[in-house]
């Protein structure tokens, strides 16, 4: 029997809206009654995920312009974890960023690196209205 669960969250550009997005993907974990791994581990690791992927997302694409949204898409099925965070920014080359250890930058810069490692694969690639940064992880 097939598990799918999808969640599509839209919100206005704005940093108060990152610990419902957060919230929202914890919750999502600690549903899923079929994983049997350390669901508190996982609910942690993706908010830590989600939650840096959307900020980017809103300060860096978006550059803080309070017209634009960001959109976000969870969807699991089965064994995979799929996030997707949706931007309107002009794009940036990611792979300068996930070579950057996380202890090697001052204060900003550890967003890139910590979603490189704790997902199992990232892409980020041209959408309709901008850029959607892709992260898969596998829940076995």
């Amino acid at each position: 029997m097939s598990k799918q669960i999808k969640i599509d969250i839209t919100v206005p550009n704005q940093t108060r809206y990152l610990a419902v997005i957060g919230k929202i993907t914890e919750c999502l974990v600690h549903s899923l009654g079929y994983y049997s791994g350390d669901k508190t581990e996982l609910a942690y690791q993706l908010n830590l995920v989600v939650t840096e992927a959307t900020a980017n997302a809103m300060c860096h694409a978006n550059e803080c312009d309070p017209s634009k949204q960001i959109k976000v898409s969870i969807s699991v099925a089965d064994d995979l974890l799929k996030v997707c965070v949706f931007d309107q920014g002009s794009g940036f080359d990611i792979s300068k960023l996930a070579k950057t250890r996380a202890k090697d930058t001052d204060e900003g810069g550890r967003g890139v690196p910590i979603i490189y490692k704790l997902m199992d694969r990232v892409d980020y690639v041209k959408s309709e209205t901008g850029y959607v940064l892709k992260m898969t992880k596998r829940l076995h």
